[in-house]
C-alpha cells in the first residue's frame, strides 16, 4: 500500500529525512539524519509513536551523500517503510524566479534547477543528486521539489531589488531570500496560535549552522536578511553573513585569491569559525574560556540584534519574535542576549521560561510575545506536496 510520504532534506554536511503516513492530517512515522558526512558521519533516527531511537556510527571517515542516502534507503527498507513510499519530497534550495511553489519534478524542471547550481553553490548540486538517487530508488514514486526561495516570492518588488543596473535585476541579480520552508512552517505555527493574523508584525529568526531571519506581516515574507545568496545577512557557523563588497574586490584584486579560494573562504573559513578561530558550533564556543570564542558570540548577538532592528523597521514595529533552528531552539543564552539587544522595541524576555524549554518565553510585562518554536521544513515539504495534489 503505497500510503507514505518520504521526504529528504539534503544540505553542505548532513542529509535529514522524514516518513509521513498521508490521511487526515499527516502522521509521523519516522525521523533522522546522517550527520557529519564530511567527518564521522552518524544515522540517527529519533523517537517517535511508531519507530524507537536508533544511532549508529557510519565510520571514521568522510562519505559522499550517496553513501549517505544509501543508508537511510536501508534503514528504511529493513522496517518495511520504504516498499509503502508513493511520493517523495525534496527540499531545495533555489528555485530561482521560476518555482514559486511545489512542482513536479521532470526533466524540464530538473534542467532548469541544475542552471541555478551557480547561485547556490554549497546546496543545489547536493539537492539535486538526492533527486537522481531517489529516482533511481523508487522509480514509481511521484518525485516533488519545494523551494527555500519560494516563500519569500511574495515580498514587495523593492525588497528584491539591489542598486544595480536595470539589465541586471531583469537578468535575474536579484534578492531571492531562503529558509524559506523553515519560515512557511512558523507561519503555519503562527496561524494556529494566533489566527489568519498570524501574529502581526512578526520576526522569525531562524538560527542554525546557516542563519537567517525574515519579517512578516499576517504570515507572509516582507523582509529577509539572505538575498542573492545564503552568504548574505547575518554571521554563520562558517559563512561570513553580509560584508562590504569592497573587501570582495580587495581579496580578488590586491590578495589575488582565485574564484575558489573566495568562495572556500566565504562559504567554508569564516563566520563563527573564522572569528573565533576555534569552532562554528555555538555550543562549543558557549562553553570555552578562550577570549576569541566570546568574539565570535559577541559578534553573532550583535549582528542579530542589528537585523531586528531593520528588518523591525521593514514592517513597522514588532509584535511577535520567534526563535527556531539549533541555535534558537537549544541555546538559551543567545536568545537573552538577543532579547535584551531587541530590548527597545518592548522585548522582554521570562529568564526562567527561557531556560525551562517553554514556547512562549516573553514576561508579563513584555509589548512583544515571545516564542520557541522547532523547526520543521520536513513537514512544511510533505505539506507543500500534498497541496500540489489538490490543487
Amino acid at each position: 500500500m503505497k500510503d507514505a510520504i518520504l521526504v529528504l532534506n539534503g544540505g553542505s554536511s548532513s542529509l535529514k529525512f522524514a516518513v509521513f503516513q498521508e490521511g487526515g492530517e499527516l502522521r509521523l512515522l519516522v525521523r533522522g539524519s546522517v550527520s557529519s558526512i564530511g567527518h564521522q558521519p552518524r544515522l540517527h533516527v529519533a523517537s517517535t509513536d511508531s519507530s524507537a531511537e536508533f544511532d549508529r556510527s557510519l565510520g571514521d571517515k568522510p562519505i559522499a551523500v550517496a553513501k549517505a542516502f544509501e543508508a537511510v534507503a536501508s534503514f528504511l527498507a529493513d522496517r518495511g517503510l520504504l516498499r509503502r513510499v508513493g511520493k517523495v519530497g525534496h527540499r531545495i534550495v533555489h528555485g530561482g524566479r521560476e518555482f514559486a511553489s511545489a512542482t513536479r519534478l521532470d526533466q524540464r524542471t530538473l534542467d532548469a534547477l541544475h542552471r541555478l547550481e551557480p547561485l547556490a553553490p554549497v546546496h543545489q548540486a547536493v539537492n539535486l543528486e538526492i533527486v537522481d538517487l531517489a529516482g533511481q530508488l523508487l522509480p514509481e514514486a511521484k518525485q516533488v521539489g519545494c523551494f527555500d526561495t519560494a516563500f519569500h516570492q511574495a515580498r514587495p518588488e523593492l525588497a528584491k531589488l539591489y542598486g544595480l543596473p536595470r539589465e541586471m535585476s531583469e537578468q535575474g541579480v536579484v534578492s531571492y531570500g531562503f529558509h524559506g520552508l523553515s519560515y512557511s512552517h512558523i507561519a503555519a505555527k503562527l496561524r494556529d496560535r494566533y489566527g489568519e493574523g498570524a501574529g502581526g508584525r512578526a520576526i522569525v529568526a531562524h538560527l542554525g549552522s546557516g542563519a537567517s531571519l525574515c519579517a512578516m506581516k499576517a504570515g507572509v515574507s516582507h523582509a529577509t536578511t539572505m538575498g542573492f545568496s545564503t552568504l548574505d545577512g547575518v554571521m554563520m557557523s562558517t559563512r561570513c553573513g553580509a560584508i562590504d563588497p569592497g573587501v570582495l574586490l580587495h581579496l580578488l584584486k590586491d590578495r589575488k585569491l582565485s574564484s575558489d579560494q573566495l568562495t572556500d573562504l566565504l562559504y567554508e573559513r569564516s563566520g563563527l569559525l573564522g572569528v573565533s578561530g576555534i569552532s562554528g558550533d555555538m555550543q562549543t564556543l558557549l562553553a570555552s574560556s578562550d577570549p576569541a570564542a566570546a568574539s565570535a558570540v559577541d559578534l553573532f548577538v550583535y549582528r542579530a540584534g542589528r537585523e531586528i532592528g531593520s528588518l523591525a523597521a521593514a514592517i513597522g514595529g514588532l509584535d511577535t519574535l520567534v526563535f527556531t533552528a539549533g541555535i534558537g531552539e537549544h541555546a538559551p543564552v543567545i536568545r537573552q542576549r538577543i532579547c535584551a539587544a531587541a530590548g527597545w522595541l518592548g522585548v522582554t524576555l521570562d529568564d526562567d521560561l527561557n531556560r525551562s524549554g517553554e514556547e512562549r518565553v516573553n514576561a508579563p510585562n513584555s509589548l512583544v510575545d515571545i516564542l520557541v518554536i522547532p523547526a520543521d521544513e520536513e513537514r512544511a515539504v510533505a505539506t507543500e506536496l500534498l497541496n500540489l495534489e489538490t490543487t
